[in-house]
């Protein structure tokens, strides 16, 4: 599975090594605790009445830039109509 989660961005000596929590992220997936928190957390919401989840939603959509794409680049200009 692949996450984007940068490993080594961890704080040190908050966190156990990179390779022990990417063990424990790939069991807790294995396991399905992650939907099993999103299904607490949706129960709470829903008892306490935080939110209508009706129309709430999760976005997952994900844009990678390319390598070497410029940051921001100028709108063309369109032609002048001729006359």
């Amino acid at each position: 599975m692949r996450t984007g989660a940068q490993w080594d961005a961890l704080p040190k000596g908050e966190y156990p090594s990179k390779t022990t929590c990417h063990a424990r992220f790939q069991e807790w997936n294995e396991q399905g605790v992650f939907p099993a928190i999103l299904a607490a957390l949706y129960e709470m919401i829903k008892e306490l009445q935080l939110l209508d989840l009706r129309e709430a939603f999760v976005d997952g959509t994900f844009s990678a830039a390319k390598k070497g794409a410029q940051m921001s680049v100028p709108p063309r200009r369109g032609r002048a109509p001729r006359s």
